[in-house]
């Protein structure tokens, strides 16, 4: 007999589902390199991005966006629920996915430690609760970060820095590149880059694909190791006006390497929403269906509480299926989003909802 699916009157997922990818909440996120298969097939694709027409007409004919039954499936699977169990896994899960971010002109060096503090231990309480995935700083904070990670047990979470001129991507190639490599030196783990949306709308394609393929390359690490940071790639889908932008989009992105790719800087009037979200992790299923490249998704700005995340953690289990389930290939750019996941904890295993004291106010 099959196990009954933890999401009500769906099959597919069982209800144990928690239990088998608990231990990876505690894991540090390492992506693996490229197999053979999969850079071979990059490189048969190499003729896509060889020129600004090829590029244009491969993007161009990607099929159309069904924005009507985007928006329908989105919605019929944002009514699933979850079972109690199942949501306390849920819970734990999502908070292992977040990228505790700070992002304001006023941070200052205390708020960083502060919130590094927050990410390797989010409830003093409980040590059970797992830490973030990583603190999201701008370039200049990502050194008192490392170091405050460190001091409070915490180095395998990471350090993401936004970079290429943040959030609006204003900026000349040459000042991009230099923040990037500012930002690695300094000792990132992740780099959060903006795309030029102006140059993507008026459709230089070529343009912004040669500026994220220079940024990976920024990436790297001039200290002989080998090793990189990963690359985040920002859209800010809010502003690309339509579906069918966003899956050219996040093509492009992936053709020229991204490790991720990231709804929103959270700084417009419309960041992350599901029917967004999902035209993007159905993108990277079918690259990785075509290329045998594995690719993470990133939703950010307006996640805030516990029912919002779970209903994201659905999107990805029905879309893509465990093998995104995991930090390494899916993360929440949140501030405020850790808090109410400590409550909804606090009451699944009190049964009573603590007060506004009992979280901290970031």
């Amino acid at each position: 007999m099959p196990h009954k699916s933890f999401l009500t009157g769906h099959p597919g997922v069982t209800f144990d589902y928690a239990r088998r990818y608990a231990p990876l909440v505690t894991m540090p996120t390492t992506v693996p390199a490229y197999g053979a298969e999969a850079a071979e097939r990059l490189a048969s694709m190499a003729d896509v991005t060889a020129t600004d027409g090829a590029l244009r007409r491969f993007l161009h004919g990607l099929p159309g966006v069904d924005a009507v039954g985007l928006q329908a499936r989105a919605a019929a699977l944002g009514t699933r629920s979850i079972k109690t169990t199942a949501k306390a896994y849920a819970i734990d899960l999502a908070i292992s996915m977040i990228d505790l971010t700070t992002l304001e002109g006023a941070d200052t060096p205390g708020k960083v430690r502060a919130l590094c503090a927050k990410g390797v231990s989010p409830d003093p309480t409980d040590r059970s609760v797992p830490k973030v995935a990583a603190i999201c700083v701008y370039s200049d904070m990502v050194a008192t970060a490392k170091q405050a990670l460190a001091e409070a047990g915490g180095s395998e979470v990471h350090v993401a820095s936004v970079a290429t001129a943040f959030p609006s991507g204003r900026a000349a190639l040459a000042v991009k590149l230099a923040d990037t490599r500012e930002a690695v030196a300094a000792g990132a783990d992740e780099i959060d880059m903006v795309i030029d949306r102006g140059a993507f709308l008026s459709g230089r394609y070529l343009q912004v694909f040669e500026e994220i393929r220079q940024v990976k390359e920024a990436c790297r690490r001039t200290d002989g190791s080998g090793t990189a940071a990963h690359l985040k790639v920002i859209f800010e889908t809010g502003e690309l006006q339509t579906y069918d932008n966003v899956r050219r989009a996040s093509w492009l992105a992936m053709l020229a390497g991204a490790d991720f790719i990231k709804t929103s800087t959270g700084k417009v009037a419309v960041n992350a929403t599901p029917p967004v979200t999902l035209l993007m992790l159905e993108a990277v299923r079918d690259f990785r269906d075509t290329t045998g490249v594995q690719v993470g998704v990133k939703p950010a700005g307006g996640i805030r509480t516990s029912k919002d995340a779970i209903k994201y953690l659905v999107l990805v289990n029905e879309t893509l299926g465990a093998d995104w389930l995991t930090a390494d290939w899916f993360r929440f750019g949140a501030s405020s989003l850790l808090n109410d996941l400590l409550m909804q904890r606090q009451k699944l295993s009190t049964g009573r909802y603590s007060g506004p004291d009992y979280v901290t106010v970031d």
